[in-house]
């Protein structure tokens, strides 16, 4: 076993250290390289990868899969790590979905030994690569990347073959409002929309023309105009809280006990669940029991 998990970490390195990352021929590699060592999984055994960056799936898309799925079958099995009880995805999260939305019991998959640190990294690669990721979540995950590995904007740009000006208009929406930001996954906005909102710093100017965006109709030319506007008064700035460095030694070791997503933030802790079950599954690991009348 020892020295799979050597050659699948040298492996992962190989991906960053290409000129561009293609994620796509990666995950393949995998399959050919294990192609032996394909088994069919119950639905019901496999989670969510917990570091998950997509927060949102497009059912369109999901039902064209399911539809796809419905006549070929799952052509590519997905990737997973064996947990604590049952399986957690590391690629192929949409397959899986739209496996369910088949009618499915069972998927092809490959069982990998991987880090979280692998798992943490895959996921945000595979989802960046997704075209129907919307901005926010793309945003978040480009920034965790540059963060994981230290990689400038530019490099970043260049792995995955974008533009300088499109990673850092894109990280820009991360400076919008939280509201804001909902509009644009909702897509009450279009991402040209918040890319002109993103460049004022008066949150409560943000607000305030993304609602008349809605309500108005209002253009992208429209706003860019009104951000022109050398009469704007400007007002208090915009402030991006820091987060305490501890808040994410925290989740990753309340993660690890329960085998679910944890955030914590604005005094709160969030756990992710997939099912009642699962809930069950993650209060009896807290020791939590509920009397019944």
């Amino acid at each position: 076993m020892e020295p799979k998990k050597k050659a699948l970490g040298r492996g992962l390195e190989q991906l960053f250290t290409n000129n561009v990352i293609d994620f796509e021929n990666f995950e393949k590699e995998i399959v050919k390289e294990n192609k032996n060592d394909v088994t069919m999984l119950n639905l019901d055994e496999i989670r969510s990868n917990p570091y998950q960056p997509r927060k949102t799936f497009s059912d369109e898309s999901l039902k064209e899969l399911a539809a796809s799925i419905k006549e070929y079958g799952v052509v590519q099995p997905v990737i997973v790590k064996k947990s604590i009880k049952g399986y957690e995805l590391i690629a192929g999260e949409r397959r899986c979905r739209a496996s369910r939305l088949a009618g499915l019991k069972q998927v092809p998959a490959i069982i990998k030994d991987f880090t979280d640190q692998e798992m943490m990294e895959i996921a945000l690669i595979e989802n960046i690569q997704r075209e129907d990721l919307n901005p926010i979540d793309e945003a978040k995950s480009v920034l965790n990347i540059i963060n994981l590995r230290g990689f400038t904007q530019e490099e970043f740009a260049i792995k995955f073959g974008k533009s300088r000006s499109y990673i850092t208009n894109l990280l820009g929406l991360l400076k919008l409002p939280e509201d804001v930001q909902k509009m644009l996954i909702n897509k009450e906005i279009t991402a040209s929309h918040a890319r002109a909102l993103s460049k004022l710093e008066d949150v409560n100017q943000i607000e305030e023309l993304a609602k008349r965006i809605i309500n108005e109709n209002l253009n992208v030319r429209d706003i860019e105009q009104i951000v022109n506007n050398k009469d704007i008064v400007k007002r208090k700035p915009i402030a991006i809280k820091p987060t305490d460095p501890k808040y994410h030694i925290y989740e990753n070791i309340i993660s690890d006990k329960i085998g679910n997503k944890v955030k914590i933030h604005k005094n709160k802790i969030e756990i992710t669940f997939d099912s009642l079950k699962d809930l069950e599954r993650i209060m009896d690991i807290l020791n939590v029991q509920i009397e019944e009348d």
